[in-house]
């Protein structure tokens, strides 16, 4: 037997009420914690350098989301080098809460990164680090490392083992 037909009568319209407001989130008040993933940070003394290695970086991620990740490479005028400048901004615009790994290419950017990890206050993120790894090696095992979602102690022995990658 075949069931009736209902009938459907449009809603009655609603009216329209002022909006409340909503208190924060327990994510809008807390302080950055461990939420997101550890940021990247390559420094050269070359923009044209840690841009490429960036760029390769992320190519072979694959189909993988990339990490936050940023470059602080020559100095602000464009010229060849390294500036605390740059770096702090590069650090504080990939801070998710969870770390900074920064992998410096030699010489002055790593004494660079060292005396802005040993300001007091830190210029850097809380749990900043320097990646102790090559260059080019590290910053593809940091970036897929923390893009799927390694803490700060597994990006960086991450970058560790990059230095005993042998080539032949």
């Amino acid at each position: 037997m075949d069931a009736p037909e209902a009938e459907f009568a449009a809603p009655e319209p609603v009216e329209q009420q002022a909006p409340v407001e909503q208190p924060e989130s327990v994510e809008q008040q807390a302080p950055k914690t461990r939420t997101g993933r550890v940021g990247v940070v390559l420094v050269s003394h070359s923009k044209a350098v840690a841009e490429s290695v960036a760029e390769l970086a992320g190519a072979l991620l694959g189909s993988v989301e990339p990490p936050p990740l940023a470059v602080a490479g020559g100095t602000p005028d464009g010229g060849i080098g390294t500036s605390a400048e740059l770096i702090t901004a590069a650090a504080r615009s990939v801070d998710e809460g969870r770390g900074v790994a920064v992998l410096c290419d030699m010489g002055s950017a790593v004494l660079t990164v060292n005396a802005l990890l040993g300001e007091e206050p830190s210029q850097l993120p809380e749990g900043a680090r320097i990646v102790d790894a090559p260059f080019l090696e590290g910053a593809v095992a940091i970036a897929l490392t923390s893009a799927i979602g390694g803490d700060l102690d597994a990006v960086l022995a991450a970058a560790e083992d990059a230095r005993g990658y042998r080539k032949r």
